[in-house]
């Protein structure tokens, strides 16, 4: 059985998931955590260059 890189628990399937740029496997429940801080890290990123008035982009 496969084993999750991030909470280290035998799983039955792993899914790639790109973490800041790089894909990384881990099972369902990581790759959950990991899609909503990304999701939160960008919400976050906008309210600031917003903020400050920038215009272009990343």
């Amino acid at each position: 059985m496969p084993t999750c890189k991030e909470c280290d628990n035998e799983v039955d399937a792993l899914q790639s998931v790109k973490v800041e740029g790089k894909s990384k496997k881990m099972c369902e429940d990581c790759a959950d955590r990991a899609r909503e801080a990304g999701e939160i890290a960008e919400a976050s990123e906008a309210v600031v260059q917003g903020m400050m008035g920038f215009k272009g982009r990343r």
